[in-house]
């Protein structure tokens, strides 16, 4: 009796990395990784000049204090200014990606699909319905009867 080998590790690691998903995942990885670069450049270039119109240039600077003082390390602060700058970024970060990349990405697949079923539509040849093939057997059947009989 012969028995089934179990793939090798080796094989099952190869196939995990030849799917296409787990490669496009690590091209989002990196794209991603490089335009973490750009989105900080443009909030500490656009963005934090402009809240430093309004106070500090540095939103890290922004913080609320808890306590009666709050000297150096001493008490205890909420630094929402950090929350807002890391808000700033990630809200950036996802209008970039929704309308630089996933709409226009939206859009083109749904073209190709509305030509993928044009082109299927074109090719489809109508079927006769199930009430015209049996009219065709009637007006046969009917033909060959019309031929063998000759009524009184």
């Amino acid at each position: 009796m012969s028995e089934k080998k179990d793939p090798s590790v080796w094989q099952g690691f190869k196939a995990f990395l030849m799917r296409g998903n787990v490669v496009d995942l690590a091209v989002a990885v990196v794209v991603g990784a490089a335009f973490t670069n750009i989105v900080n450049s443009v909030v500490k270039g656009v963005i934090n000049p402009v809240v430093g119109a309004i106070g500090t240039k540095n939103l890290d600077h922004y913080a609320s204090c808890l306590s009666s003082t709050c000297e150096g390390d001493q008490g205890i602060q909420i630094m929402w200014g950090s929350v807002l700058g890391a808000t700033l970024q990630f809200l950036i970060t996802a209008a970039v990606v929704y309308f630089l990349m996933l709409l226009p990405m939206a859009k083109f697949l749904a073209r190709q699909e509305a030509r993928k079923k044009a082109r299927e539509d074109a090719q489809e040849v109508p079927e006769a319905t199930e009430l015209e093939v049996l009219k065709q057997i009637r007006d046969e059947l009917v033909a060959q009867r019309g031929s063998q009989y000759r009524g009184p």
